[in-house]
């Protein structure tokens, strides 16, 4: 994958003409894998083509021999009902292999552009190894149309969803991922974008305020940024400037995280799409982000040093770790790459405007309640 921005990728295999047969073989080959997936769409298809199999035949049969067998105009017309809903099967039918056909023919095109653009195409990832803050809640985790490129770096594009709750109160949650792999592991570090809220943070998962770091300039305006308490001084050696203009220019609508080695922009749409001018997005903001990551890749945790103080420096003097800048001049003693154990992750908090607003409605129903028994 060459960086990736509006000027240079092929989009052409999103949007051009498709051969069916060359569709059936990518789904056949997908299976061969055991990569293919089925989506919401393909599982109703199934159902109904089944349910319709074992209910609806019957029905429409003896319908229609009713009808032939010369039945009274009366009679006729309390066949009314069954034959429209004969109808509803057959068009639910017809819809639902629409949807199953539309949907191997948007993993057929994916794969396409990931080889046109350099890169290459699985359809589901079950429970994907990543440790960004979406892919380890809930259950029946997974990445669906990923696409991944390898240079100048490894760039993951992916669909990822998640179930919570249980039977009726239960809900699934989709995001849209862009993971990008660093050259060091970094300080847990969240940029929660602003301009995708609502009522409060779209995030799942909620940070402790005093966490929170205000930057300079208008950076504020469009994200909030956490950090872990005592790394303030690393998130403004890390985002400096020039890299939090290009983060306001190109990703003010992304939420971003900053966790082990791994960059990740999230959307709450889908990342992997047949939308060219989605995928030009998301490459102009990796690809604007890219030519700043060489510099992050100088940082330094000194409270390694200081957990692990050398016994004497090359002159036989010990020196004074805790004076060692992020970026130590050629010569002097440098912490190894990593991060100290309490920079690793950002302590949670709670979101208290739910909880309010939920104690709220329950007040306010069981004041309903007592005034209702009452009369």
């Amino acid at each position: 994958m060459t960086p990736p921005t509006q000027a240079t990728f092929d989009a052409r295999p999103l949007t051009e003409p498709v051969d069916p047969r060359a569709v059936r073989a990518f789904a056949a080959e997908l299976r061969a894998r055991g990569t293919a997936t089925m989506n919401a769409g393909a599982i109703i298809a199934v159902v109904v083509i089944a349910l319709s199999a074992v209910i609806m035949v019957p029905v429409l049969v003896s319908v229609m021999v009713a009808v032939l067998s010369g039945s009274g105009s009366g009679g006729r017309g309390g066949l009314i009902p069954f034959a429209l809903i004969g109808v509803a099967a057959v068009l639910g039918i017809v819809l639902s292999l629409a949807g199953w056909r539309r949907a191997r023919t948007t993993r057929y095109r994916l794969n396409r552009f990931a080889q046109a653009n350099g890169m290459t195409y699985e359809a589901r990832i079950a429970d994907p190894p990543l440790p960004g803050m979406v892919f380890g809640i809930g259950r029946s985790r997974a990445s669906t149309d990923v696409v991944r490129g390898t240079t100048p770096r490894f760039a993951e594009f992916g669909n990822f969803q998640y179930t919570t709750g249980s039977g009726k109160n239960s809900t699934t949650h989709n995001w849209g991922y862009v993971a990008v792999k660093l050259d060091v592991p970094l300080p847990n570090i969240v940029l929660d974008a602003k301009g995708n809220n609502s009522f409060g943070s779209n995030l799942p998962a909620a940070f402790r305020k005093a966490q929170r770091l205000s930057l300079e300039g208008d950076f504020d305006r469009y994200f909030d940024l956490y950090c872990p308490e005592g790394y303030e001084s690393d998130a403004l050696y890390l985002f400096t400037p020039d890299i939090m203009a290009r983060f306001i220019d190109n990703a003010a609508e992304l939420d971003v995280e900053i966790v082990d080695d791994w960059l990740f922009l999230y959307t709450q749409r889908k990342a992997s799409t047949l939308d060219p001018a989605t995928w030009a997005w998301l490459f102009g903001a990796v690809g604007a982000l890219l030519v700043k990551l060489d510099q992050w890749a100088r940082w330094r945790d000194e409270r390694l040093l200081v957990a692990n103080p050398p016994l004497a420096s090359s002159a036989g003097q010990a020196r004074d770790a805790t004076a060692l800048p992020f970026a130590a001049p050629a010569g002097m003693l440098t912490p190894p790459p990593g991060v100290a154990h309490e920079g690793r992750r950002l302590s949670r908090g709670f979101r208290w405007v739910p909880i309010v607003v939920a104690v709220v409605f329950g007040v306010v129903w069981i004041a309903l309640q007592a005034i209702g028994s009452m009369h």
